[in-house]
């Protein structure tokens, strides 16, 4: 299952390997399809990368930090760099062979 982050637990768990943030919103339509697209690649990827989310509406100085202005917005890190940007839905394939690049 993705991790739900907040700013007290976000710097800890991008700061080492590979991890993809899912920036979304409960009221957000193409957020809602993105949401088990990231929860399957949770599983999937288990031991390799870690996969999280972030609420923009709870978590929103984290979503500014990063400059994140549409949601759903996908962003790749690798020890605590962020490599990759995506707005918009994302199929699964795209996301794996994104992380799967960066490990």
């Amino acid at each position: 299952m993705a991790v739900a982050l907040t700013k007290d637990t976000f710097k800890q768990n991008i700061e080492s390997g590979v991890t993809l943030v899912d920036f979304w919103a409960p009221w957000c339509g193409p957020c809602k399809m993105q949401l088990p697209i990231v929860e399957e690649l949770s599983g999937e990827m288990e031991g390799q990368a870690t996969i999280a989310k972030i609420n923009v509406d709870e978590e929103p100085e984290i979503a500014s930090q990063f400059g994140v202005m549409s949601i759903p917005t996908l962003i790749l890190f690798k020890d605590g760099q962020p490599v990759d940007k995506m707005v918009g839905l994302q199929s699964k394939d795209a996301l794996k062979n994104k992380i799967q690049g960066q490990l």
